[in-house]
């Protein structure tokens, strides 16, 4: 694929800032947010789309915690929300528009909940932490909720909405996702889930 002289002029200003202001990522493209940067850790050969958010936020007291791994990429205008601990494992890729966050405002469940009439921005930060394993693909425009664990080599479909766990070596797609495949390593294939 042929680059035009534009294209390659904004590729070469995107690595000239990334080496100046993020040393270890392989390429950030800019426009780029970052909110917290303190709390953020990230590895070698980090890159992203251009649109990305990141941010970490200290609420109720906590010392957030956002780490992502090394060999990560994220396409365009990913967003991770973290207030507790949000990790994301090595060689992680993730498609455009996907969202990760480990925090709600409000609770919906459980003992103290939250009341319609409340106003939405002054309500508590509820807080569960997500974990996203080594090498798992995140499809486009994929939304991972509070307290969500994937497991590794774990594929998530796009559009898809994650509110519980996915194990290792799945496929899940859906609101809620579900796992529709599991990977049988004895024969080498994805094997249906069957229902």
């Amino acid at each position: 694929m042929e680059k035009s002289f534009y294209e390659l002029w904004k590729l070469g200003i995107n690595i000239i800032k990334t080496k100046i202001l993020f040393p270890k990522a392989r390429l950030i493209r800019f426009p780029f947010d970052i909110r917290g940067k303190k709390y953020i850790k990230y590895g070698k050969n980090f890159t992203t789309g251009t649109g990305c958010r990141i941010e970490a936020y200290k609420f109720n007291e906590k010392e957030p915690k956002l780490k992502i791994g090394d060999n990560v990429q994220i396409n365009d205008y990913v967003h991770f929300s973290c207030a507790e601990s949000l990790i994301i494992g090595d060689d992680v890729l993730i498609a455009s528009k996907v969202y990760i966050t480990d925090l709600n405002h409000g609770s919906y469940s459980g003992a103290e909940q939250s009341k319609p009439q409340d106003i939405v921005k002054e309500r508590r930060i509820y807080t569960k932490p997500v974990k996203i394993g080594n090498n798992v693909w995140i499809g486009e425009n994929v939304s991972i909720l509070s307290g969500v664990e994937v497991g590794e080599n774990a594929i998530l479909g796009a559009n898809s909405v994650v509110t519980k766990n996915v194990p290792k070596n799945c496929i899940a797609v859906g609101n809620p996702a579900r796992v529709i495949k599991v990977y049988n390593k004895s024969i080498g294939k994805w094997e249906k889930i069957l229902k």
